[in-house]
């Protein structure tokens, strides 16, 4: 079993990721974990995971109704054409597709990081404990940046995941909160230093 636990993302973060290349399972019910483990279990006897090499960094995401899974090939060693094969004959089963090819036909395509909306801040620290008074809050703005779709997104995810803190860390993937992942802090810092080195 791996140790990596499955990441959620989001959609806005796969169209930010198009110097990279994975495969896309569909309609992936059940615990994501479940999955990742029968998939490597699956993809070593096929000989399509070669040199012992697993997926570790899986992410799980939600698009519509359907729960999929992002299997990225980076630091992977495939049998790519065994994999292509694979992927058609259990198309009807998975949905497998590439990640190449999901973002442009099912969410329209990749977005730059300059093209990238720049997420809203919201301080979490003194805020009433209400989820659902921080979640409208964090509605609000999202809206008023133009984000609405982003804000139907993190709305419906925070509903179903029933759990107060689960549901903080999912409203800190759409605005920046002080839970926030730290790659936003970490761009904004290598910009300021790069400013200061170009002085």
């Amino acid at each position: 079993m791996s140790d990596n636990p499955v990441k959620q993302i989001t959609t806005d973060d796969l169209r930010r990721m198009e110097d990279q290349e994975g495969l896309i399972l569909q309609g992936c019910g059940g615990p994501p974990q479940e999955w990742v483990d029968g998939i490597n279990e699956l993809f070593t006897e096929a000989g399509i995971l070669l040199d012992g090499s697993r997926f570790e960094s899986v992410s799980v995401f939600q698009h519509g109704d359907l729960t999929n899974l992002l299997f990225p090939f980076e630091g992977v060693e495939l049998a790519i054409g065994k994999l292509a094969m694979w992927r058609i004959q259990t198309h009807g089963q998975f949905g497998g597709t590439w990640l190449s090819d999901y973002v442009p036909n099912r969410l329209g395509g990749f977005i730059s990081q300059e093209q990238a909306p720049q997420k809203p801040k919201m301080e979490l620290l003194g805020q009433d404990g209400n989820i659902f008074g921080i979640m409208g809050r964090a509605s609000r703005l999202l809206k008023q940046a133009g984000m609405k779709e982003q804000s139907d997104e993190m709305i419906s995810r925070v509903t179903a995941c029933g759990d107060y803190n689960k549901a903080l860390n999912i409203i800190s993937e759409y605005v920046e909160t002080e839970l926030s992942s730290p790659a936003t802090l970490q761009k904004s810092t290598k910009k300021k230093a790069r400013n200061t080195h170009e002085r």
